[in-house]
Formats: C-alpha cells, structure tokens, sequence
C-alpha cells in the first residue's frame, strides 16, 4: 500500500570513485543522459555527489573568477578541481530503501537536490532514487487510490464488511464514509490513509457502532 525507496530505485548506478577526473565525469553524465553521481570510496560508501551543476559552476569560474554562485568548496578551490573528490558536494545526503517514497521526496526537497544515493545499514551504495522515480508513485489515478484504501484501509486494517464504508477519490483527497465497528478504528482509518500513495487530503464522514473509547459501567 504504502511503496518505499526500495521499490522505486534504480539498482544499477553510474558511480565514479574519488580519485576519478573531472573529464570522466562530464563524460560519464553525458553518456548515460544523467545530472549527477555519486561517489564511493573502495567499501563502495558513498562520500560525496558531483552533479552537473557542479561542472558547470567549475567552468564558470574558470572562465570568469567568481562567477559561480556556490560550489560545494571555494570558487578558487572549484576552479582548480581534477578529481571528483575535489569537486563534489560532501557529506550527501542519502535514504536507506526502508523509508517511505513521501518522506525521500521531502529530503530532496529541503535539500534541493534531484536524486538520492540509497545506502545499506552501513552506508554501501546500492541504488539511486530520483525526482523522476518518486514523482511516478504520486502520479497514480483516483482510482487507484480508491481501490488501494478500499482493499487496504477498510477491509484488512479494520476488517470492515463489504459495503460497511466507502472510499471516494477526487484529485487524490479521499473521502470516507458509511460506520466503522469501533470509535477507536475511525482515527485509525485517517492515519492510514494518509499514508497510501498519492493521497493529498482525507475527509471523514465515517460515524461507529460502539464507543470503545469510554469506560463500560463494570469499570467504573
């Protein structure tokens, strides 16, 4: 219901080692169509990501001292760049394959960056994810909303009869309606579908048969 990294990323990932020149980096993102990498070093941790923009900044400067608005070291220090360890941006900023596609898009959101090397327990590169990866998980249809807090929402998590509660689905805000068992299971209901793919907005209408939340008159 809910996809993670794991299950969006690219495995196989055009990679350069600290050592590697600035020439091969250009023609490695040339060739393979692609606006960065990541760099490794011999246990395959990722160190550090060059981007494009990274080459570009190093010209800029170059060809005109200051020009660059920013680079991951000094203008001076970029200019002089050889190798990819000189020029990439350190530390970067990575996502293990566990966490959800949602929370990695609001990583390379407040890091401005356009992909995210995805690392093992111990920091081994073994995928990459980009803007263009997790975008396709929050491009889905209404209906495939729908069928998903349907199927997993209202008939496994809360083990609702047919026809009990329903889900609609219009620009992705999902609307619940019909009675839930419990009181206790129409919050519930909320979280998880927030937490299903594509999901923008939830609307309750859901009312309950039995208050669980109160103290039944024994307790008391």
């Amino acid at each position: 219901m809910t996809r993670t990294v794991g299950e969006v990323m690219t495995s196989e990932v055009v990679e350069a080692r600290r050592e590697t020149p600035v020439e091969e980096l250009a023609r490695l993102l040339d060739r393979h169509r692609i606006g960065g990498l990541p760099v490794v070093d011999h246990d395959d941790k990722v160190v550090g990501v060059v981007s494009g923009t990274d080459l570009a900044r190093r010209g800029a400067v170059r060809g005109r001292a200051g020009a660059a608005r920013r680079s991951p070291r000094d203008p001076a220090a970029a200019a002089r760049a050889t190798t990819a360890e000189e020029l990439m941006s350190t530390p970067a900023v990575t996502v293990h394959p566990e966490q959800r596609v949602a929370d990695a898009a609001r990583v390379m959101e407040r890091h401005r960056v356009d992909r995210l090397p995805v690392v093992d327990e111990e920091d081994r590169l073994i995928g990459i994810a980009t803007r263009r990866d997790l975008l396709r998980v929050f491009l889905r249809t209404d209906e495939e909303i729908r069928r998903d807090v349907t199927g997993g929402v209202l008939t496994r998590a809360l083990c609702l009869p047919p026809g009990a509660a329903t889900a609609s689905v219009r620009d992705g805000v999902v609307t619940l309606e019909g009675r839930a068992g419990r009181r206790s299971d129409v919050p519930l209901a909320l979280r998880l579908a927030w937490r299903v793919d594509g999901v923008v907005g939830v609307v309750n209408h859901l009312t309950f048969r039995v208050d669980d939340t109160r103290p039944s008159p024994r307790d008391g």
